[in-house]
């Protein structure tokens, strides 16, 4: 009998909240983290780490990735195996470009693999919300593209939203981080009337602006009032940078999830000049920051597996 030896999974970054979708929309990027499973015939857990900040990972049993491995197999009532973990880094840690997404979506998936694939996508997808406590980023990583999450009676409601093919996020990705909880414990615990309809027209726009590419939808839709006027204060630079890249061509620029990562949005034809008025406005402020115009991610995650007689 065939048992699968190894999995190897791969989970791309994400942009979250795009403007107005404040935890509620996000979008694959063209770049990932891989994780290998190898399944350990005895031995306990070990973890190796390659690529950017790789020291900064954990390499024992409270890893995020291990932890979302072994909630799988809690879920299923079955006794996780030993395995070797082989981490590769793509994604940068603490930057909002949804790293901890791809640890327990990259966890969980592998463990569904190794344990004979016993749950559908969605039952991994709600899995993966409820360890990430939200959708916006878990969501797109597991089955790519941009997407809307919505609470129904029954459970969650996923929209695929069209993204125009002429649309380009551009993130400049500064040399310092934030956390989440960090960008959080900044929010009110209150909003106003006005600030709720302001978000809930301009995320309707968001949308069509999206499907069709139309720079003055785009320009106004990606206002929000619910996060990014407490948030931008954690980021320095921030007004500087906007201000380029909209001079430059963008259609306009928000925080990538809970940041400092700043995403603008551009056409195919400014796209190149948006990047380097980011890098030069942030590198004004003392700030170096990569920045790469990217495409969306329609694949998600991905996997391959090898099996043993």
């Amino acid at each position: 009998m065939s048992v699968i030896s190894s999995v190897t999974v791969k989970v791309p970054a994400t942009t979250a909240n795009l403007g107005p979708g404040f935890d509620c929309i996000g979008a694959a990027l063209t770049f990932c983290n891989q994780f290998k499973f190898t399944r350990l015939d005895d031995g306990s857990l070990t973890i190796h780490v390659t690529g950017a900040e790789a020291e900064r990972v954990q390499t024992d049993e409270s890893n995020l990735l291990y932890q979302a491995f072994l909630k799988l197999y809690q879920y299923i009532d079955q006794t996780p195996p030993p395995v070797e973990i082989e981490i590769d880094l793509g994604v940068p840690l603490a930057r909002g470009l949804g790293s901890s997404a791809t640890a327990i979506v990259g966890g969980l998936v592998a463990a569904n693999q190794l344990a004979g694939e016993l749950l559908s996508q969605v039952q991994v997808m709600e899995l993966a919300i409820a360890m990430e406590g939200h959708p916006d980023n878990v969501v797109p990583a597991l089955v790519g593209g941009c997407r809307l999450a919505a609470t129904s009676d029954v459970g969650w409601e996923i929209c695929d939203v069209p993204w125009h093919e002429d649309i380009v996020p551009v993130v400049a990705i500064p040399n310092f981080e934030l956390s989440t909880s960090e960008a959080r414990r900044v929010l009110p615990t209150e909003f106003s009337r006005a600030d709720a309809i302001f978000n809930t027209a301009h995320l309707g726009l968001l949308l069509r602006g999206l499907e069709t590419g139309k720079r003055e939808w785009l320009r106004a839709a990606l206002q929000d009032k619910l996060h990014q006027p407490y948030r931008k204060a954690l980021i320095p630079g921030y007004d500087a940078v906007n201000a380029a890249a909209v001079a430059a061509g963008a259609y306009g620029m928000v925080i990538s999830g809970a940041g400092p990562t700043l995403l603008a949005l551009a056409d195919v034809a400014h796209s190149q000049a948006v990047e380097l008025a980011m890098v030069t406005a942030w590198k004004d402020t003392g700030i170096d920051a990569v920045v790469r115009s990217l495409s969306l991610n329609t694949q998600g995650t991905t996997y391959e597996i090898e099996v043993r007689d």
